[in-house]
Order: structure tokens, then C-alpha cells, then sequence
């Protein structure tokens, strides 16, 4: 069936904002100012600042939900159901997940490469898959553990092309390695966050923008406050300012003040982790949840072509190579095979059969509701 132009709106909105979000953020890194007190012109990298602006971009959603609702009701007939009653504070280990994963993710996006951080990003299929295992009971079919092990195969191609090229010559390799090794324990944490939602929140049927909003209002909370300590711990080589601290707010701001454009940056990634979210969720809904993940795997391509195009990355075969197994791995761990094989004789298989889209809609719909999303 043809698309209509609305949901090629939405897919575009979902594909362009997804790429907006990683590439804004790598932007704020790359751009250099003063600091405080006549302090060295140095590169902005606050970590934990830009996820506190990614939250409040996800915040944000719980504005879009009550707009959505209000304009629903003045219909002749609405087709949102009421919002239902729940406790908050179930959203709080989910979100204090977020809220570290995210944290993990912008310190490594200072380390590493934007497509490397991207592709890498994709090892949250296996912890996700062995998570559901151990805590969701679920079963996984054969294609789903094929995918697995076909996406550990193209996490190690995207880790040998970043030990064999040198995009980043603002970090050493030790530094670009960790960077690769965080996102991949990000990954560990956002997992933990997927199967916390799915098992606690979701049968709680509560609005998916409702809900990352309500862990965006969480997460904005927490780490605003945790930016007070975070101004007097020593942060060693994991730190960008000159005070050598884990997050130096104050002079984030004096960097803004002195170029303007870090606002554009920062900007970008807090609006278009609100039109991300409310894009994917309505592809999810007026389309399809495996469209949703095709669309979420070629914003790497673009992501990629920009950090090629505007000189912050060199081309290295092996990301090829790397991006096209891990594209592999997910389509086989989502079932994007299924229709292929349904198309042969002995490729048909029941509707209800282990592994189909109805069986993984919960990953699916995790995944959608944790950040970044983007973070």
C-alpha cells in the first residue's frame, strides 16, 4: 500500500531530526571558545550540560502530549482515550537509567568519531535480547540469536576501523577507545532501562510521549542538581575544562557568551529530541515499528555522509563493512527477513509464531521511549 504524504512527512521528520540530534551534539564539541576569567580558548565539551538540554528536549514531550490531548477533544469524536492514573515515581529507575546511559554517551561522543558513536550504538540488540531472556521470560527465536551474533561481529569490524584510521586528531587512540568502550557499556544501561519499562511501565497502557516526557522531567531534575557536585569533582582525563572538573557549568555559559553559535548547537539537540520522539512514535503508529527501525538505522548513513562531507571524519572502507553487518544483525534480530522468506514456499509461517512483530513490539516500543533519543 502507497504511503500518503503525511507519512512520508513523519518518516522524513523522524530521519532528519534523528541526524540532527547526534550531529548537533558532535557540532557543540567540535566548536571552541574563552571561558571564564580570560581562561584559553578551549573546545565545548560539557557532557553533562548538553544531556540536561537533551532532557529537557524530551521534557518537552509531556507539553506535545497535552496539546495532542487538547486538540483530540475538540473533536466531534476523539480517538485518544483518556489519560489513566499512575504513579510517577515508576518512571524514576528508568529515568535515572537514562539519565546515566545519556551521561555515558555525550562523554563518549567528546572521544570518538559521530558515525562510529552511531553504529556503535547498535550493541543494544544484545543486551537487550539476553536482558529479556533473563528478566522478560521471553523466548528467542533462532534469527533473533543469529542476530545477535551477527551484531558482535559488527561491533569488533566498527572497533578495528577506529583502531586503524585517525578521524579524530583531537584525541589520542587510548582516548577514542574508551570513547568506543563507553558507548558499548551505555548500551548495557539503556537495556536495563527497556526491560524496566516494559516489565513496570507499559502495562500501565500510559501515552508513549506522556511517558518520556515524565522521564525527561526526571532526568532534567536530577542531573541539573547533580551539576552542583559535579562543579568541585576532580574528572581527570575524562574532563574538557580547564578546571579539570566533571561538568564546569559556569563556564559552559562563558563560553556561550562569548560565541553565540554553541547556542545554535545546543538548540538543535534539544529540539529535535522532542520532534525525534514524536516522530518516531507516530511512525510506529501510522506506519510500522520495523519502518520505525529502517528509518532509525539510515539516519547512520546520513549522519556518516554530513561528518565526511564537512571534513570531521576521513573514509575508511571498514565502516562500511561494519555499518552493513550491523544493519544485518538488527534486521535479522527485528524480522526483516520474515517477508523475504514469506514471499518462498516454505517461507510462510504463522501469524502467531514466536519471534513476529507482534511478539517484539514491546523491544520495539522500548526502544522508541528511552532517548536518543537519541541520547
Amino acid at each position: 500500500m502507497a504511503w500518503t504524504k503525511y507519512q512520508f512527512f513523519l518518516a522524513g521528520l523522524m530521519l532528519i531530526t534523528g541526524s540532527i540530534n547526534t550531529l548537533s551534539a558532535k557540532w557543540a564539541d567540535k566548536l571552541s571558545a574563552p571561558g571564564c576569567n580570560g581562561t584559553d580558548t578551549h573546545y565545548f565539551e560539557h557532557p553533562f550540560l548538553q544531556a540536561v538540554g537533551m532532557f529537557l528536549g524530551e521534557f518537552s514531550c509531556l507539553a506535545a502530549f497535552y496539546l495532542l490531548l487538547c486538540s483530540d477533544r475538540r473533536r466531534p469524536e476523539p480517538t485518544m482515550a483518556p489519560p489513566q492514573s499512575f504513579n510517577p515515581l515508576l518512571f524514576l529507575p528508568p529515568a535515572l537509567c537514562d539519565m546515566t546511559g545519556t551521561s555515558l554517551m555525550y562523554v563518549a561522543l567528546n572521544m570518538t568519531s559521530a558515525s562510529s558513536f552511531q553504529m556503535l550504538r547498535g550493541a543494544v540488540i544484545i543486551f537487550t535480547g539476553l536482558l529479556s531472556v533473563a528478566f522478560l521470560r521471553r523466548k528467542l527465536v533462532l534469527s533473533q540469536w543469529l542476530g545477535i551474533l551477527v551484531t558482535i561481529l559488527g561491533l569488533v569490524v566498527v572497533g578495528l576501523a577506529d583502531l586503524l584510521s585517525n578521524n579524530d586528531k583531537k584525541h589520542k587512540m587510548s582516548e577514542v577507545i574508551t570513547g568506543d568502550l563507553l558507548i558499548i557499556l551505555a548500551q548495557v544501561i539503556v537495556a536495563v532501562q527497556m526491560v524496566l519499562e516494559e516489565k513496570f511501565v507499559y502495562k500501565h497502557d500510559v501515552h508513549p510521549l506522556r511517558a518520556v516526557g515524565t522521564e525527561g522531567f526526571f532526568g532534567f531534575v536530577i542531573l541539573s542538581l547533580l551539576l552542583v557536585p559535579m562543579y568541585y569533582i576532580p574528572g581527570g582525563s575524562f574532563s574538557g575544562n580547564p578546571r579539570k572538573v566533571l561538568e564546569d557549568a559556569i563556564d559552559a555559559f562563558c563560553q556561550i557568551g562569548h560565541v553565540p553559535l554553541i547556542v545554535v548547537a545546543l538548540l538543535g539537540n534539544i529540539s529535535s529530541i522532542a520532534f525525534f520522539n514524536f516522530a518516531g512514535i507516530s511512525v510506529t503508529k501510522e506506519i510500522s515499528a520495523t519502518t520505525r527501525m529502517v528509518l532509525d538505522s539510515l539516519r547512520t548513513v546520513v549522519i556518516w555522509a554530513v561528518s565526511l562531507a564537512v571534513g570531521w571524519e576521513i573514509f575508511h572502507g571498514l565502516q562500511i563493512l561494519g555499518f552493513i553487518i550491523l544493519l544485518v544483525g538488527a534486521a535479522l534480530y527485528n524480522g526483516l527477513h520474515q517477508p523475504l522468506l514469506a514471499r518462498l514456499p516454505w517461507g510462510r509461517a504463522p501469524a502467531d509464531a514466536p519471534g513476529t512483530d507482534a511478539d517484539r513490539e514491546g523491544l520495539l516500543a522500548a526502544d522508541g521511549a528511552s532517548i536518543n533519543g537519541d541520547s
